[in-house]
């Protein structure tokens, strides 16, 4: 048994599967109680959480010689959810935005992680599902590809390890859009760093994402507070949080 420190891009499933437990396992052990009521998500920890990974209980199995038998492995795979919006800005121009597990438009600067500096056009309230686009999505070199469904979103599974993500839409079409993600690396909503990540995944881009509240910061909350209906106070208030919780799905 040890105490385990999480680092970026850890999430309670990676961590068990690590230690060859479930996550459930780890999760639910007692010594995780305080961690439980100040993460609600599961799979959305904080850089420097501490989290008790119990010992494994080795469990005896039975079956007779000279046959052949299988074992399955619980608590793998895991699943991926992304969905990818398309939206009008006030200019008339159309424009994408996604959101997902640490997934922004590559064209807004992303590089692989949402710890990248970038920005990115703002989403009005006029989005709407990039419904039944052709997609390829490669997690840690391994290919999909399919076409999103009436929502705009595209689900797979995924080894509780995987770290990376690559996500082509519409590919070698004038409309083609790439998205660059990590996976686990989105920080919880209670954290500075992600409300900025949530804001960035949604298009309203904040200079850095760090857990420093900058003007760049503070302006992009404004602007989403506007285009939600939602007091403008440039403050990442409860309502606002909640807001961004609804519209990111995490």
């Amino acid at each position: 048994m040890a105490w385990y420190t999480v680092r970026q891009g850890d999430s309670t499933s990676s961590i068990a599967f690590r230690h060859g437990l479930l996550q459930e396992t780890v999760w639910n052990h007692a010594s995780n109680a305080d961690l439980r009521g100040r993460r609600p998500d599961r799979n959305i920890l904080h850089p420097g959480d501490v989290v008790f990974v119990p010992e494994r209980r080795l469990r005896d199995e039975s079956g007779a010689t000279e046959e052949r038998h299988r074992f399955r492995r619980k608590g793998v795979p895991e699943r991926l959810r992304i969905r990818v919006m398309k939206y009008e800005d006030e200019a008339g121009q159309d424009g994408q935005a996604g959101d997902g597990q640490g997934a922004r438009p590559a064209s807004a600067g992303a590089q692989g992680a949402p710890s990248q500096d970038g920005t990115a056009a703002q989403t009005t309230a006029r989005s709407t599902p990039r419904a039944n686009a052709p997609y390829t999505l490669e997690i840690d070199g391994d290919l999909t590809s399919g076409n999103l469904d009436d929502e705009g979103v595209v689900e797979c599974s995924i080894r509780p390890s995987a770290r990376a993500g690559r996500l082509v839409v519409d590919g070698g079409t004038p409309n083609e859009l790439v998205y660059e993600f990590r996976i686990g690396h989105l920080n919880p909503i209670t954290e500075t760093s992600g409300v900025k990540q949530r804001l960035a995944n949604l298009g309203f881009g904040c200079g850095d994402l760090t857990e420093e509240p900058t003007p760049g910061f503070a302006a992009a909350l404004r602007a989403f507070q506007e285009k939600n209906g939602l007091t403008v106070t440039g403050e990442a208030d409860e309502a606002t949080r909640s807001r961004l919780r609804d519209l990111h799905q995490s």
